[in-house]
C-alpha cells in the first residue's frame, strides 16, 4: 500500500472531520526503504517479510522474525538457551568483553548471536539455526560455535535436514584463537552428517563474512542466497589494496558468486520457505534416478554409488561452472 493510498483509505473512513486537531502518529508506523526511498505502511511490509513491495530490497531481519516466516507455528523446541559465553581470555579494548556481552545481550535480548532448535518446516521435520546481527554482529563465538554443532549433532542422530540461517561479521576477536576453533568443529559435525546421509543447506544472508564464509556457509550440499547479500571473506578495500586492481562492482555479491559457482540459488524471502520444503522433501521422498534427472536434467554427473540416497554433494564441485544446480528442482523469478 503506497503513502496515497493509505491516506485516502483514511478520509473515507473518517466521517467526521475534527479540525485544527492534529492526529498523532506512532512510531513504527512507516518504514522507508532503504534502496529505493519509498515509505511504506510497516504493517504491509511485514505481511511480505520485509521486502519492499515497490522495489524488492530485502531489509534486515533478525532470528525471531526468521524462526516465524520459516517454522510452522506450535512445533519450535529451542535448544540450549542454558549456554552462555563467558571471557576467557579477559579481553579488554574500549571496554571489557564481558562488559559488551552484557550490553548486547540487554539490547538484543538474545543470550549470544544464534539461536538452534527443532522445528517443522511445512510439516517436514528440521533442525534450524538462525544467526542474529544484532548481537555483536552476529560475530562466532564459542556460544555459536557449541550451539550449532549440538543442533547439529542432534539432527545427525534424529536423521533431519540441517538448515543455518547465515549472517556474520566473521569469527569473535575477542575470544582469539576460541572462536577460529569452531570453524573446524561445526565443520566436523557437518561431515558426520554428511555420512550418515542427511541434508544440509546453508541460506546466506546480508552479511555473510569473515570465518563463517570460510566454514560452514560454503559446505552445504544447496547453497543458496538472498538477493543482493554481501558474501565474502575479506573486506572488499583488503583486496583492492592487496591485489592493487579495482573489482567489479558486483563483487562479493550473491549474483556475482552464483555467476561463479559459489552459490546454487538466489530466492526471495518470500518463497524462502516453500523452495526449502520443496529440497528438502525431495531429498527424503526421491530415489536416485528422480534425484539425478531432477539435479543434473540430462544425465548423471556424479556416479550413482556416491549418491547414497542424498542429494548430489553440491558444494565439492562448486568452483567449477559447470557444476550441478538446483535450476531443474526449483522455479524463481529472474
Amino acid at each position: 500500500m503506497s503513502l496515497f493510498d493509505w491516506f485516502a483509505n483514511r478520509r473515507k473512513s473518517d466521517s467526521v472531520d475534527h479540525p485544527g486537531q492534529e492526529r498523532e502518529i506512532a512510531d513504527g508506523l512507516w518504514t522507508k526503504c532503504e534502496a529505493c526511498g519509498v515509505l511504506a505502511y510497516t504493517k504491509d511490509l511485514q505481511a511480505n517479510q520485509m521486502v519492499c513491495l515497490d522495489c524488492g530490497h530485502h531489509m534486515r531481519v533478525f532470528s525471531d522474525e526468521r524462526i516465524q516466516q520459516l517454522i510452522d507455528p506450535g512445533t519450535w523446541l529451542p535448544l540450549d538457551r542454558d549456554v552462555r559465553p563467558v571471557d576467557p581470555l579477559g579481553f579488554f579494548d574500549r571496554k571489557s568483553y564481558s562488559d559488551r556481552i552484557v550490553e548486547a545481550q540487554t539490547k538484543s535480548g538474545l543470550v549470544d548471536a544464534v539461536q538452534t532448535g527443532l522445528g517443522d518446516l511445512d510439516s517436514l521435520p528440521i533442525a534450524l539455526g538462525v544467526m542474529d546481527f544484532r548481537f555483536m554482529g552476529g560475530s562466532m563465538g564459542s556460544v555459536v560455535g557449541e550451539k550449532l554443532t549440538r543442533a547439529i549433532e542432534r539432527a545427525t542422530a534424529e536423521r533431519r535436514a540441517m538448515i543455518i540461517i547465515c549472517a556474520s561479521g566473521g569469527a569473535r576477536m575477542q575470544e582469539g584463537m576460541l572462536s577460529l576453533m569452531q570453524m573446524a568443529k561445526i565443520s566436523g559435525a557437518l561431515e558426520h552428517h554428511r555420512e550418515a546421509g542427511c541434508l544440509y543447506i546453508p541460506v546466506l544472508t546480508h552479511p555473510t563474512t569473515g570465518g563463517v564464509t570460510a566454514s560452514f556457509a560454503m559446505l552445504g550440499d544447496i547453497i543458496i542466497a538472498e538477493p543482493k547479500a554481501l558474501i565474502g571473506f575479506a573486506g572488499r578495500r583488503v583486496i583492492e589494496q592487496t591485489l592493487r586492481e579495482k573489482l567489479p562492482d558486483n563483487f562479493q555479491t550473491a549474483e556475482y558468486l552464483q555467476q561463479n559457482g559459489f552459490v546454487d540459488a538466489i530466492v526471495p524471502r518470500t518463497q524462502l520457505k516453500s523452495t526449502l520444503a520443496r529440497l528438502v522433501r525431495l531429498h527424503h521422498g526421491s530415489n536416485q534416478s528422480r534425484i539425478t534427472s531432477a539435479i543434473v536434467g540430462h544425465e548423471a554427473r556424479f556416479h550413482t554409488d556416491r549418491l547414497d540416497d542424498r542429494l548430489p554433494d553440491v558444494h565439492t564441485n562448486s568452483h567449477h561452472l559447470d557444476r550441478p544446480n538446483v535450476d531443474g528442482v526449483i522455479a524463481t523469478p529472474s
